[in-house]
């Protein structure tokens, strides 16, 4: 009994299902519509918690198929994907991505292309974080730029010729606000 089901979802309000709704019939998929659940919810929000997708999990029985558009509707959270897929897999329920080429994510090759991007993924929100702390470091350094020390000598040896401030401006060729932030350091 290999029931087809499809999900579909969008972040907000001003999105629409309809367009993953017709990739997937023009993708050879025929979807009844009482078999078509869709929703607007984050993708943040674990599957088994959205509303119509636990709905359609309540529904599906071993052997049915499931199929999106791409993995990122069933959500955000790598973690929270292959939580969803295993729960599936255990009720023997298929699942199917489109974006990798449709291949059964419960099969042994499913798992492995999930595995690598659930690495990938990680490896990615590790890099992210290593970003951050760098630029965080850069940016407690006031403002991230290395100190003027060359312009603050320039500006206090045309102060101790007792050049007045825009006098300094026009003799360095640097703005009346620069001149002012180094004149009494």
């Amino acid at each position: 009994m290999n029931r087809v089901f499809a999900y579909g979802r969008v972040s907000t309000l001003e999105q629409s299902t309809e367009n993953q709704w017709v990739a997937l019939q023009q993708k050879g998929f025929d979807i009844q519509p009482h078999r078509w659940f869709a929703e607007q919810v984050s993708g943040g929000v674990p599957a088994m918690q959205r509303p119509e997708f636990s709905r359609m999990a309540d529904r599906m029985e071993a052997g049915d198929v499931l199929v999106v558009l791409k993995l990122d509707r069933l959500g955000r959270d790598v973690q929270d994907v292959l939580a969803t897929i295993e729960v599936l897999a255990t009720r023997n329920i298929h699942v199917r991505s489109l974006d990798l080429d449709g291949v059964d994510l419960t099969s042994a090759a499913g798992k492995l292309q999930l595995t690598v991007l659930a690495a990938v993924a990680a490896f990615e929100r590790d890099r992210i974080k290593e970003r951050t702390k760098e630029g965080l470091a850069r940016t407690t350094k006031k403002g991230g730029r290395p100190e003027a020390v060359d312009t603050t000598k320039a500006v206090q040896a045309c102060k101790l010729k007792e050049l007045s401030q825009s006098q300094t401006a026009t003799e360095l060729g640097l703005s009346l606000p620069t001149i002012k932030r180094h004149w009494n350091k």
